[in-house]
């Protein structure tokens, strides 16, 4: 149905890649990755795209970028559009990078909170670019990293607390995690109330309310 209404399918993966991900840049040869689609195709989309002006280049370290352009005059709707379209097919769970992200960390261990910042979020000039709170096999999050950086080609900088840390530092007003949570940042999770009106704050804690209730129910039910 997409198709048919936007033109093209890789031009519906194109839309959903930026509007999913309206914080972050693109280059072409990433682009071609994460939609698997052919790099010539996606030029032509692109080209498409930028003379109607729903994206806009940008140039950084010498490479050129490609972004939503947020001053277009459909942009809010076009991204209500994208943002609601359910994730059940594969090209559109591809282009919902933040999702991937996050199962991708989550393979290390029991993330509790995780936001990208950095190169991740248009004009930030912060260092690290993913900041976890939770238990994490070190090694294996170093791996997952790895992986990342090869798929972006770039380098990705990132630090993870325990909990116990994190309460810790916050306590002493530590320096570093002032800084990087007053940063711009795309939050993947937050299950433990760092930022308490983010949506996903919310969503976790309907999520406990919700097993609350369902514990309480059942107990209720156990005969005498």
């Amino acid at each position: 149905m997409f198709e048919q209404l936007f033109g093209s399918k890789t031009r519906v993966k194109l839309l959903s890649l930026f509007y999913n991900n309206p914080d972050r840049p693109f280059y072409v040869r990433e682009i071609t990755r994460k939609i698997d689609e052919q790099i010539n195709s996606v030029r032509r989309e692109l080209q498409n795209l930028l003379n109607i002006g729903i994206v806009r280049s940008v140039s950084q370290s010498n490479r050129l970028y490609y972004e939503v352009n947020p001053k277009y005059k459909f942009h809010k709707e076009l991204q209500s559009i994208f943002q609601r379209i359910p994730a059940k097919s594969k090209e559109i769970k591809q282009t919902k990078e933040e999702d991937q992200i996050l199962k991708q960390l989550q393979k290390a261990g029991n993330v509790r909170m995780a936001f990208l910042t950095g190169a991740f979020v248009r004009g930030s000039n912060q260092q690290i670019d993913i900041f976890i709170i939770g238990d994490m096999n070190k090694s294996q999050l170093a791996r997952i990293v790895v992986d990342m950086e090869k798929e972006m080609n770039r380098e990705l900088n990132y630090a993870a607390l325990t909990v116990e840390d994190y309460d810790y530092r916050r306590n002493l007003n530590d320096r570093f995690l002032t800084d990087i949570l007053d940063e711009n940042k795309i939050i993947l999770c937050d299950k433990i109330g760092v930022f308490p009106n983010s949506k996903e704050s919310k969503e976790a804690a309907a999520e406990t309310e919700d097993e609350t209730t369902k514990v309480s129910v059942q107990s209720e039910e156990k005969p005498e």
